[in-house]
């Protein structure tokens, strides 16, 4: 299996627009993060993590033909809002977007042309919303996703487990019945945010500390805020642990 990190920044992107900060400003292309994603392929099967306003220049330089399926951690505008740039990837047979029931209802309330049975001129992305639960797999192809439930501040939402590697983004809690499904990984992908605390994402400490709980035996942070130059933080890290950076890729 590989897996592909098409962004690895927060929900303003890097650089952020309007921001005068060295890291904002760096010319080491790993502090250039998009928003939020990955992609998983095995074999002919390949599974989207989130589409978020930056998927149509993701897939663009993954040279990216098909999906089998989109699956979603959550409804916010950095992880959804670039849904409608399915659409080409949607015309020839359809792609199944698959999240829990609160994300797939903020999806048909954000995108209800998607769905709309009146004939219209515009294309549309042609899609199907499928309901996931945690603790029960998914198979598509030759992937399987096992999703978990985790805490982002008031908010239950997924992470998702794919056989060594587990990616949890935009949490500041794991419930103990999700840390009973992250024994023996051998990548862990955790957020965390910036330096100081935040009430819905894990910081760098508390990311930290977390990562110690479930002891993968390599951690990967993700999600990362302009309060991170790449290679200070990869300094700052204890071993076994590194930051992310777009483009970054995994094989298992």
């Amino acid at each position: 299996m590989k897996l592909t990190f098409l962004g690895t920044g927060t929900s303003t992107g890097i650089p952020m627009v309007g921001c005068l900060c060295p890291v904002c400003h760096s010319t080491d292309s790993r502090n250039r993060r998009r928003r939020a994603s990955v992609l998983l392929l095995e074999g002919q099967t390949s599974v989207l993590i989130d589409a978020g306003p930056d998927f149509r220049i993701q897939a663009l330089e993954q040279g990216l033909h098909h999906l089998d399926a989109v699956v979603l951690t959550h409804a916010h505008a950095d992880h959804i809002l670039g849904l409608d740039d399915l659409r080409p990837l949607s015309w020839e047979r359809g792609i199944p977007i698959a999240s829990d029931a609160g994300t797939l209802k903020q999806v048909r309330r954000i995108f209800p042309y998607f769905f709309s049975q009146v004939p219209g001129k515009s294309s549309r992305p042609r899609v199907s919303l499928e309901v996931l639960k945690p603790g029960k797999e998914r198979t598509w192809g030759e992937l399987t996703v096992l999703p978990l439930a985790i805490q982002h501040g008031d908010d239950t939402i997924l992470g998702f487990r794919c056989g060594p590697v587990a990616y949890l983004t935009d949490c500041n809690g794991i419930p103990g019945e999700t840390l009973e499904r992250l024994s023996d990984l051998e990548v862990l992908i955790l957020g965390a945010l910036r330096y100081k605390p935040h009430p819905t994402h894990f910081h760098l400490a508390t990311a930290l500390e977390m990562a110690a709980r479930v002891g993968a035996r390599r951690t990967i942070l993700t999600h990362l805020s302009h309060d991170f130059d790449h290679d200070v933080l990869a300094a700052e890290l204890p071993p076994g642990i590194a930051p992310a950076y777009d483009g970054l890729v995994l094989e298992f």
